[in-house]
C-alpha cells in the first residue's frame, strides 16, 4: 500500500470504529500481539498490552470476532482493540484509567488527531506491563 493509500484509508478511521475480523496469525502467544483480518488492504494488530495475560485466552487462529480501531498512525497498520471483554486484560479499567483515560471520549473522533501511540511511553518505559 501505498503512503497516500494509507493517508486515504486512515482519513476514513475513527477511534472505537468496528469491524469483524478474523485472527490469522498469532506468531508467539504471550509475547508480541495477534494479526487480524478486518476486510481492509492493511493488517489489523491487537498489541499484547491489551490482550489477556494468559495466552490460552488469547484469540486463537480463525477465531471470528468484533474488534475496535484503538489506534492508526502514519505506519500502514490499523492497532485493534478486542470488543469481546474474554479478549480483554484483566485489569483493563484499571490500566484505561491509568494509560489512556480519554479513551471514552476519543470514540467518533478521527484517528488523525493524534499522532503518538497511546502506549509509545509507557511500553519505553516498562510500567505498561503493570
Amino acid at each position: 500500500m501505498s503512503a497516500q493509500d494509507w493517508e486515504s484509508t486512515r482519513r476514513r478511521l475513527h477511534f472505537g470504529q468496528r469491524f469483524f475480523g478474523t485472527v490469522v496469525r498469532v506468531p508467539s502467544p504471550g509475547a508480541i500481539g495477534i494479526f487480524v483480518d478486518i476486510g481492509l488492504p492493511v493488517s489489523g494488530f491487537v498489541d499484547v498490552l491489551l490482550l489477556p495475560s494468559e495466552a490460552d485466552r488469547w484469540p486463537t487462529e480463525g477465531t471470528e470476532s468484533e474488534f475496535e480501531v484503538w489506534w492508526a498512525d502514519e505506519r500502514p497498520q490499523i492497532r485493534l482493540k478486542p470488543a469481546d471483554p474474554r479478549f480483554v486484560r484483566e485489569d483493563f479499567a484499571e490500566w484505561l484509567t491509568r494509560w489512556r483515560p480519554g479513551w471514552p471520549q476519543e470514540h467518533g473522533l478521527p484517528v488523525t488527531v493524534a499522532d503518538v501511540p497511546p502506549s509509545a511511553s509507557e511500553a519505553a518505559s516498562g510500567d505498561a506491563y503493570g
